[in-house]
């Protein structure tokens, strides 16, 4: 394609918005005019379907669910006064807790101000508020944020010797069901290091879950701080913009109200039928297109931006968990999905792009652009730590380097035809992070309409749960027969007495990683398959 086609597509195609300062160029997708209307009726389509999502019908028909998360930050949508009103005094509680912990009115029971907060979470409960603190985080925050998001003993012990002062820690345990397994080992590794340091947990630790879940019920018997509710028309991946991530970005400091209005702003933008006004329709049908309907290429995800290094990985969850299903709607088998990966520009540069000019052309690049160099967020910048306004060369600044390399990487990759599409934004702020958050969560449902499958259950993680389940019963049933076995025995043995043959191998990964942690005893054989196994003294 010549400059000047390109210029011309660019103009035509390009969905900018001044008022939110967002822009959307999908000019380097090779697609063709007649794509657009070939899958116009198929858009019309799905544009109904969200909205009879967000007027409160059924969208998760598997499990009986309607998908709010549109209400969050427009409770006027919700279907029902009841609904509006919770969305709204949560939203309220969130902004008066947040407050009174920041005035010290909510203050440690030594004394002294909170100034640290360990969030417990996994999956949507912790990727969202880790790239809202990556991204809108400064020195000047009134508490600082650090996570349990695994159930690795050793990076929950990194992270507790990472916090100065448990004394003056919140602990914001987060699970919807309250049944979340590495969220409930997180909590009771928190609670011991509490009760470790002598301080009364209860009186620091708050719960976001469910009425009724078990970690609701935990909450109210030990008497938590607080407690702030998840609804079940909230899947993890889009629970952000609820409690699940404004209680901990209120706390940090950062503006939710201004968030909510972004998120709010870029609904409008998308809820629009008119497809060529429509970011959200647009990008969604180039992930169509460029994947042939099927997914076939995988999404790079490049923000030229430190701040948004982690929207990656959010994305990764949000369309990963989302479009990567088996199943269509209509019982069929598709094996839909999108691989999503990405890293920051311009440290892209020196990791992978020379694969992606030269290699395997099996992706399409999304590139997020920002305007300024510097962001106005609060706590401003000392002058000892300014790098806008320094020139690496005469007239030259940073910023301008990383937009150079930006708009080269780019222009190098459509020379060899790897796709890309540009989202940019005046800056990164609260309210530009709402936007992006929204647009990712319309885009993935309309995609999810175009290619035929439910966008909002998750049966793959629950098969992986569920697996989890089955091992951790197979250990206990392990340790049982060591226990009252008097003689050592090898993996095929102790598999053979279990009549667990089948499950041999899961049996040796057992007794190899008991034994490593020193809970079993092993007397070493000719290989790791002659070893034999018994219960190791105390």
């Amino acid at each position: 394609m010549d400059a000047r086609t390109l210029w011309d597509k660019y103009r035509t195609h390009l969905c900018v918005d001044k008022k939110a300062g967002f822009a959307l160029d999908i000019s380097r997708m090779n697609f063709s005019s007649s794509f657009l209307d070939s899958m116009e009726p198929k858009m019309q389509e799905a544009f109904s379907a969200m909205q009879s999502l967000v007027k409160g019908e059924i969208a998760n028909p598997d499990e009986r669910r309607m998908v709010g998360h549109y209400w969050l930050r427009n409770p006027s949508l919700a279907p029902d006064a009841q609904t509006k009103v919770e969305i709204e005094s949560t939203v309220a509680r969130i902004n008066t807790f947040a407050s009174e912990v920041h005035s010290g009115k909510i203050a440690p029971p030594n004394g002294g101000r909170y100034q640290h907060l360990l969030l417990v979470g996994i999956g949507g409960s912790a990727l969202g508020p880790q790239f809202v603190n990556q991204a809108l985080g400064t020195a000047a925050d009134p508490i600082d944020l650090y996570c349990f998001d695994n159930t690795d003993p050793d990076g929950m012990e990194k992270v507790l010797g990472s916090i100065p002062d448990l004394s003056k820690t919140l602990c914001l345990v987060i699970s919807k069901s309250g049944g979340t397994k590495e969220t409930r080992n997180g909590q009771l590794v928190a609670k011991a290091a509490w009760q470790r340091a002598g301080l009364n947990f209860a009186q620091s630790f708050i719960a976001i879950t469910m009425a009724g879940s078990e970690l609701d019920k935990t909450a109210t018997s030990e008497g938590w701080l607080a407690r702030f509710p998840m609804w079940d028309w909230v899947g993890g991946r889009t629970s952000e913009l609820s409690a699940v991530g404004l209680l901990a970005a209120a706390l940090q400091g950062f503006n939710i109200n201004e968030m909510l209005a972004g998120a709010g702003e870029m609904d409008e933008l998308t809820a629009s039928t008119v497809t060529a006004k429509n970011p959200a329709a647009l990008m969604a049908l180039m992930w169509h297109y460029v994947g042939s309907g099927k997914g076939l290429k995988d999404m790079v995800v490049l923000p030229y931006k430190d701040r948004l290094e982690l929207f990656s990985r959010y994305l990764q969850q949000l369309v990963m968990e989302s479009v990567g299903k088996e199943l269509d709607l209509s019982g069929r088998v598709v094996n839909q999905g999108i691989a999503v990966y990405g890293n920051k520009g311009s440290t892209d540069q020196h990791a992978y792009v020379q694969q992606l000019r030269e290699g395997l052309n099996n992706f399409f690049a999304i590139f997020i652009e920002v305007l300024n160099d510097r962001n106005a967020l609060p706590g401003g910048i000392s002058p000892q730590h300014d790098a806008k306004d320094v020139e690496v060369e005469p007239g030259v600044y940073c910023g301008d380097y990383l937009a150079g390399f930006f708009l080269g990487t780019r222009a190098a990759l459509f020379e060899k035809d790897r796709e890309s599409i540009t989202i940019t934004i005046d800056q990164v702020s609260a309210r530009s992070v709402g936007q992006l958050i929204a647009l990712f969560e319309r885009t993935v449902g309309l995609y999810a309409s175009l290619v035929n499958v439910n966008a909002y259950h998750q049966p793959g993680v629950e098969a992986g749960k569920k697996a989890a389940g089955q091992v951790l019963a197979l250990q206990q049933k392990v340790i049982a027969h060591l226990k009252s076995s008097s003689q050592l025995l090898s993996a095929s043995e102790l598999a053979a007495a279990l009549k667990e043959d089948n499950n041999t191998e899961t049996v040796f990964k057992i007794l190899w990683r008991l034994s490593a942690n020193g809970r079993v005893a092993v007397e070493h054989g000719s290989s790791p398959f002659e070893n034999r196994y018994g219960i190791a003294p105390r």
